[in-house]
């Protein structure tokens, strides 16, 4: 049995920022972090002050997580990104919202009292006789403390009190993860109605010391079991009164907390069996219900994408993905007279076909859509063919300047759209091959019971449309408005760029369509693009033709291996800077190389290229952790560490810099999952290096010794190409299923 929480988090947009630059605006981005540790960063919205994200996450973390922040900053160029103002959102507030938080919260101003961190280990007992009773606090470590110095540590000290009276440690420089090991001792007054007070400080020699959180514990308590002692989370200090800090504007977030408790995959089987048994008959011809059809009546529409993609990957697993889109095909179709809304609302098929896609065509979606959508990034364009919406510009060489007059700039963009239209439906064409089996073989079987469905001739384009309503209207369109959430571009693209990609998704939409009459009807601008529209809509007719032609057998075939076809070639790939930790130098961010790495479900290889030859790097199964590092260990962010048993059993550590925070927790995240069942992960590590005798981090002198932090194993992202979870999905189904048992009945 197994316990773990997911947050879904959809930064949506924020309002009445503040300005930070000159210019009397903001480059405004978000940061996501999860008890102090960053997780996500959004792109930046470049010269505003009302920013619109839309980005969407879920994060996979253990239970005892406290609370997620969200930090909005304004990029700068030059000098350090400034700190508008942040929201915290604890776990308490989540729990007691189960269907999610969702609004508009204020921006607070960061308070440096409140941004604490990291855990003491502590022991708190009362010793001696009833006449001379003593309190002992002793104070042996701490981990992951603030960074309050440019050196990316601290200077931490302890300072306990008690009764009106103060003790203090001893000061360890640099580091985050210092060992006092010493004990202060307090006579106790019965009477004393204050706390003992653990308040941990950095030091400062000219400034006065940073306040890096406290604990307190209750005597009282403790003279009932004489002795307490562990991990004590550092809390921040909110004696001070919060001080009006005016409008900082606001952020309008959607956070929604799941917890679930994984049963052995026994419990499920029998649910399992019901659903696989039900798929494989297909449709009732008696007129009674199935348990799908249950599903498909019951299920409301804002739980709707998730019970999609928990049954799509379920079914994957099952090797049934086929059928079980197919009975929803039928289940649709029967409920539809009206050829013309086939499949366009959110129904349980359309949004299962959708999920379908994204889980097993992610990397073709970018094979066919990459080369254009980067084209439109690079050459910047400008494109209009809206009137109402053109704008007048000169054009010309120096003296010879004129104004450019609106038929011109529509016909030039006319011209643009057209090369790029023609460009990506040339590629799609050629793609055929390219195309998951899994997916062509369901594209085949949505085609026929369409075709069966709808045989007058005067419906001969429906078979084609219902592919398309999902290819072109589901998938190829939404990615090329929005690059970004699709991971086709790292940045959103700024005012101009967005316009030509939302006027290319029009234009690929109404090929999809099939219907170049009725979109000049109802966007008459679009008119210059119909005879390429025209001629697009018989060539994508022809790549549907070529698409579903796929052997029955080679279908099949597709659908029993579609657990291993996204995951044993590669999960993951892309250029990492490596530093090996071997050397007696000084450890330098120079120090790193360029290599193109490879993560499959076997290995983590390397090349100095893509198409160079691969050499072994690490066996997954000898992976022990993939933790990050502090940045003060290299001077440099981003870095992370791959903890691996050598062939003689000894840990090795291989450092990898990413270059960015969202490309390290993706690198991680992926790590970890593909070592999820490795028996004999870490449960501690050292978050620093070895420098000449001493860890970095902790200065303990013993290389081989026990870690001085917590590994994260349990802390992933959620990404559509993940490794499938039988038990957690048929949990996740079972849970649905639960909540809405009276309405089934």
């Amino acid at each position: 049995m197994a316990k773990r929480s997911s947050l879904f988090i959809r930064i949506v947009e924020g309002k009445h920022l503040p300005a930070k630059d000159i210019t009397g605006s903001s480059d405004p981005y978000c940061i996501v972090k999860i008890d102090n540790e960053a997780i996500i960063r959004t792109a930046t919205v470049w010269k505003t002050l009302s920013p619109f994200w839309g980005e969407e996450y879920e994060v996979h973390l253990p239970p005892t997580f406290h609370s997620v922040s969200f930090y909005v900053m304004d990029e700068d160029a030059l000098s350090r990104d400034d700190v508008i103002g942040k929201v915290c959102v604890t776990r308490d507030v989540l729990t007691a919202h189960p269907k999610g938080y969702s609004g508009w919260l204020n921006l607070t101003e960061i308070d440096p009292d409140e941004e604490v961190q990291g855990e003491i280990h502590l022991q708190i007992e009362i010793l001696g006789s009833d006449a001379a009773r003593k309190l002992r606090c002793s104070v042996f470590e701490a981990r992951d403390l603030a960074r309050k110095d440019r050196n990316g540590a601290s200077d931490p000290f302890v300072r306990v009190r008690y009764n009106s009276k103060t003790q203090e440690s001893s000061v360890v420089k640099k580091s985050c993860y210092p060992r006092w090991n010493e004990t202060f001792e307090f006579d106790l007054d019965e009477s004393a109605t204050e706390k003992v007070c653990i308040e941990v400080w950095d030091w400062d020699l000219v400034s006065r010391n940073d306040f890096l959180g406290k604990v307190r514990g209750d005597h009282q308590l403790i003279r009932t079991v004489q002795q307490e002692e562990g991990w004590f989370r550092l809390r921040p200090d909110k004696s001070k009164p919060r001080v009006d800090e005016g409008n900082l504007g606001s952020l309008q977030l959607q956070v929604r907390l799941r917890d679930e408790t994984v049963l052995p995959g026994s419990y499920y089987q029998p649910l399992v069996q019901l659903l696989c048994q039900e798929v494989k008959a297909g449709p009732k011809q008696d007129g009674k219900l199935c348990l799908i059809t249950l599903i498909d009546e019951t299920t409301t529409a804002e739980c709707r994408q998730e019970v999609a993609i928990n049954l799509i990957k379920l079914f994957l697993g099952q090797g049934l993905a086929k059928e079980f889109l197919d009975l929803l095909f039928k289940l649709e179709l029967d409920k539809t007279g009206e050829p013309n809304t086939l499949f366009r609302s959110n129904s349980l098929a359309s949004k299962s076909m959708e999920s379908f896609l994204k889980v097993t065509g992610m990397q073709y979606l970018h094979n066919v859509l990459g080369p254009t959508v980067n084209r439109v990034f690079d050459e910047k364009k400008y494109i209009e063919l809206d009137p109402s919406k053109v704008e007048i510009k000169e054009v010309g060489c120096s003296g010879l300047h004129r104004i450019q007059t609106e038929s011109e700039v529509i016909q030039q963009s006319t011209q643009h759209l057209q090369s790029y239209l023609t460009d990506l439906l040339i590629t799609i064409a050629k793609s055929v091959r390219t195309c998951p089996a899994t997916i062509r073989a369901t594209f085949r079987q949505l085609f026929k019971r369409v075709e069966e469905h709808f045989p007058e001739n005067k419906h001969k384009n429906v078979k084609f449309i219902a592919v398309t309503s999902f290819l072109c209207l589901r998938f190829f369109s939404p990615a090329i408005m929005s690059p970004k959430l699709f991971h086709l571009r790292e940045k959103h693209a700024d005012a101009r760029t967005s316009r030509t990609l939302l006027l290319l998704a029009k234009a690929i939409q109404t090929v999809g369509n099939m219907d170049a009459a009725a979109s000049r009807a109802k966007e008459g601008w679009m008119a210059p693009l119909q005879p390429t529209i025209q001629q697009s809509i018989s060539q994508m007719k022809e790549f549907i033709t070529k698409l579903i032609d796929i052997e029955e057998k080679e279908g099949m075939l597709a659908f029993t291996t579609s657990l291993e076809i996204p995951w044993t070639l590669v999960v993951k790939e892309g250029p990492l800077f490596i530093h090996r930790g071997k050397g007696k130098g000084p450890l330098l961010s120079s120090s790193f190389k360029k290599l193109h790495f490879s993560l499959t479900s076997e290995a983590l290889s390397f090349a100095k290229t893509p198409s160079s030859k691969k050499s072994s790097f690490i066996t997954l199964s000898n992976i022990r952790a993939a933790e990050k590092v502090e940045e003060k260990s290299f001077g440099s962010s981003h870095v992370m560490q791959i903890i691996y048993a050598d062939e003689a059993g000894q840990l090795e550590m291989a450092y990898l810099q990413c270059k960015c925070v969202n490309e390290l927790n993706q690198w991680l995240s992926a790590l970890r999952k593909v070592c999820v069942n490795n028996a004999e992960m870490l449960g501690s590590y050292h978050p620093g290096v070895f420098k000449g005798d001493k860890w970095s981090c902790c200065h303990q002198k013993e290389k081989t010794g026990l870690g001085c932090d917590k590994t994260r194993h349990g802390v992933t992202l959620q990404e559509w190409n993940d490794p499938l979870d039988p038990d957690l999905e048929s949990q996740l189904i079972f849970r649905h299923l639960f909540g809405v048992r009276e309405l089934m009945r």
